[in-house]
């Protein structure tokens, strides 16, 4: 399953909602009929999960947050974050490898398309990382390990960096704006499909361009997400990196995963910076990996994430 969750990028979704003048707060659907076309979409991608033993609503401060958990192996519990414009389902290709090492959970963003609720607005890193804290202290173990994909990784980094309490360890795959700034390519080409009523023409071309060219169509995960982009206006503020005095203060373990050819950003570059930045860092480059390298080498990431745990 050649998609992944990074297709949107914030800054240009903000800065369209904000030319468009749209005084709503917080994120939803354009419509009773974009709603059902994204919940259908969703549906037909979570046929291709496990089922999961447990579903959840967590109701957070800023609104309600869906939550699956998934019986595995013995090792400490994963809490899967996916990138923007995404949802559960997009971690379809990697749950049988993980879940032989341990439990899963896998959680919709709050003010992304998915089932989670949002009912506040979310306007700074700290308001990020006081949603995701509260889902973490309502999971009844002890410790969980973070593990993040694109924007979702920014979003468990800025979590360690706020409110780490509760928090094993940081597993990132092929991370937004943590180490390193988004190339010229993909904010630009981002511009077309930031606004809901852009061909679906446009949505594809650019899910396939972030996974270097490979064919988005006919996949459900790929459907799924188009048909968030085209029915969800997100109103979250836009991810910043963290200062570089912040992130050296983070003490719980990082597992890094970089893509080696994703067009998201420098890849050589976010590999050093995490390095320089967090030297007791595990840092791994997969040379061909696109952006989507959570499809395309599921079993490899399962294996370095069962050497990180133990």
């Amino acid at each position: 399953m050649l998609i992944s969750g990074g297709v949107v990028i914030a800054v240009l979704a903000a800065t369209v909602a904000y030319v468009l003048r749209d005084p709503a707060p917080v994120g939803y659907f354009t419509s009773g009929e974009a709603a059902d076309r994204f919940a259908g979409a969703y549906q037909e991608a979570m046929a291709d999960m496990p089922v999961p033993d447990r579903t959840i609503d967590i109701r957070t401060g800023y609104g309600v947050v869906r939550v699956y958990h998934f019986s595995g192996g013995p090792g400490p519990p994963l809490l899967l974050l996916p990138g923007r414009a995404s949802a559960s389902p997009v971690w379809a290709d990697n749950m049988p490898s993980l879940l032989r090492l341990c439990s899963v959970y896998t959680v919709d963003l709050l003010g992304e398309p998915g089932l989670s609720i949002q009912q506040r607005p979310i306007a700074t890193p700290a308001d990020h990382a006081q949603w995701l804290h509260e889902v973490v202290q309502a999971l009844p173990e002890p410790e969980v390990y973070l593990f993040g994909l694109s924007f979702g990784g920014w979003n468990a980094m800025n979590l360690a960096v706020h409110r780490p309490e509760k928090i094993a360890g940081v597993i990132l795959l092929d991370p937004i704006l943590i180490f390193g700034d988004l190339s010229a390519g993909v904010i630009w080409r981002s511009i077309p499909v930031a606004v809901t009523w852009a061909p679906r023409s446009w949505r594809d071309d650019f899910a396939s361009w972030t996974a270097n060219d490979a064919p988005v169509k006919d996949v459900p995960v790929a459907r799924m997400i188009e048909a968030g982009l085209q029915s969800y206006v997100v109103k979250l503020s836009a991810p910043t990196r963290p200062a570089d005095d912040r992130l050296r203060a983070v003490t719980a373990p990082v597992l890094l995963l970089v893509a080696g050819k994703s067009r998201m950003h420098d890849a050589a570059e976010v590999a050093a910076k995490a390095q320089a930045l967090l030297p007791h860092a595990t840092v791994k480059t997969y040379p061909d990996a696109s952006h989507a390298i959570n499809g395309e080498h599921p079993d490899e990431i399962a294996a370095d994430i069962a050497t990180f745990l133990s």
